[in-house]
């Protein structure tokens, strides 16, 4: 029932960031064989609060030839070392979920295993110490250059960074065709054959992908791709945003802050903050959301509070037809570990490394699907990790997250850590071995036994290494310029 014509037209129907991500690949790498339209109307609002990143968004620019100064002129951006957890594991807890290494493995054993040798030996540094990138967002410290080691990403405001890629995609040779989608036509097999704008406007096309956000226009509203809902293990389903003004020196990370019912987030860029409280309407009305949100700010408000409602989990495929959900119509995990964006890029990228020339055909279809759906099944794992592993038992939200029944794939991950020290990356999977690491630590996993391999260093040996990479690290944090003093230099930020 798949189309055997070659592809030559792709319609993205809907624009925000998924939607100018997907034109600006396709049109960068992809232009010279198909031709781009892109579909939006401007009276319809995006989401637009997908303000953190994660570090492969660099790798993404990079394949696209994005200039990083230029990039961050324009989006107001700033500079990401990781993700400052406050309040998760138990009231007054903290701890920050850093990108890069952490300290230096072996062979047999990664670097955890050193460092909890060094605590039966009364070695009592914190194992954020042994992280560059955790000390240098403590010491407000950044800097870059083309021999730097530092692993970071990006705090930028959404709506600028989609109309800095339309204007990179229109050079390319996207086209935007502006009106409200009326009708979606298929053809006789139930393929999509066209989209019809209320102007009357027909555009047809070989593939489309939707970027039409939570709506789904074509995924859901039209070819009825089923949803799995993940909501008994990511109870979180709103959100209320607004901007403030900042008060002072931009932080080289987030600050994610759990309360009572939810998380609160702070991201700070060049000319303003943007602030959320994520929370379950089970626990915590709309009204209560916004007063908590209100309450718990810097600076004055400059927006009104958006209410954002949305349902944790998935498209049941991906790729239907021919059809590619791509974004939030494909599905929605939740802001914390700030993983969207990156899932609009590795999806887009994903289909271009099996973009359909010669015709959809159920083996790409399939392929395509099964990655998807494993990356995404693992993005949930590691952010479920952040509720499920709390000792918190203050209120009715966190006792539900502490003794929900989670995923077998998530509970062995928990189980291997707990008993062994053990974390690993699988194959295509986005979180490195050291995310998994420090979270877990970071909620209370404190492993009971570990490798015996550095058991045969002696005390001395052990103690001189671990002193010397924490202050090999204390001395080139100390080397660097605040955060705030290089976005200004290199952003030429205006003040």
């Amino acid at each position: 029932m798949l189309q055997n014509n070659e592809v030559k037209k792709v319609v993205i129907a809907g624009g925000g960031t998924a939607g100018w991500v997907a034109a600006a690949a396709l049109s960068k790498k992809l232009g010279q064989f198909v031709e781009v339209i892109l579909v939006e109307s401007d009276q319809i609002g995006t989401v637009g609060v997908g303000e953190a990143t994660i570090p492969p968004m660099k790798v993404f620019h990079s394949l696209l030839g994005i200039d990083e100064q230029e990039f961050m002129a324009a989006t107001e951006a700033t500079f990401k070392l990781g993700i400052s957890f406050k309040n998760w594991g138990q009231i007054g807890d903290h701890y920050i979920h850093p990108f890069g290494t952490t300290g230096q493995s072996s062979f047999l054993a990664d670097f955890q295993h050193f460092w909890l040798h060094g605590k039966s030996k009364g070695i009592n540094a914190e194992f954020g110490e042994y992280s560059f990138e955790i000390q240098a967002a403590k010491a407000g410290k950044f800097a870059t250059s083309k021999n730097s080691s530092i692993n970071y990403a990006y705090h930028l405001d959404a709506t600028r960074y989609a109309q800095y890629l339309r204007q990179f995609s229109e050079k390319l040779g996207t086209k935007r065709i502006e009106g409200k989608i009326q009708l979606v036509q298929q053809h006789a097999n139930g393929d999509i054959k066209a989209l019809q704008l209320e102007s009357g406007q027909v555009i047809d096309a070989d593939l489309f992908i939707d970027c039409t956000g939570f709506a789904g226009l074509l995924i859901d509203k039209t070819l009825k791709t089923e949803y799995e809902d993940w909501s008994h293990w990511l109870p979180c389903n709103s959100a209320i945003a607004i901007q403030t003004e900042s008060v002072g020196a931009a932080a080289p990370y987030v600050t994610c802050t759990a309360h009572h019912a939810g998380w609160q987030w702070h991201i700070p860029l060049q000319h303003r903050v943007g602030n959320g409280n994520v929370f379950c309407d089970k626990f915590m009305s709309d009204v209560e959301a916004k007063k908590h949100l209100l309450d718990n700010v810097q600076g004055a408000v400059l927006t009104e509070p958006r209410v954002i409602k949305y349902k944790t989990g998935r498209r049941k495929v991906f790729w239907n037809r021919n059809c590619v959900a791509l974004g939030l119509s494909s599905g929605f995990v939740e802001p914390l570990e700030s993983t969207s964006i990156y899932m609009f890029m590795n999806g887009i990228v994903r289909l271009m490394k099996i973009f359909p020339f010669n015709g959809v055909t159920k083996s790409s279809i399939d392929e395509y699907n099964q990655q998807s759906i494993a990356e995404l099944e693992n993005v949930r794992d590691f952010i479920i990790l952040h509720y499920h592993a709390t000792s918190r038992e203050d209120s009715e939200f966190w006792r539900y997250c502490k003794n929900m029944q989670v995923p077998d794939s998530l509970s062995h991950r928990m189980e291997l850590f707990r008993e062994n020290a053990l974390a690993f990356q699988g194959e295509r999977e986005l979180f490195r071995l050291e995310s998994w690491t420090h979270v877990m630590l970071g909620q209370g996993i404190m492993p009971k036994h570990y490798h015996s391999i550095f058991k045969t260093m002696t005390d001395q040996e052990l103690m001189g290494h671990l002193s010397n990479t924490r202050n090999t690290i204390n001395t080139a944090v100390a080397k660097l310029p605040s955060h705030q003093d290089f976005v200004n230099h290199y952003c030429k930020a205006p003040r």
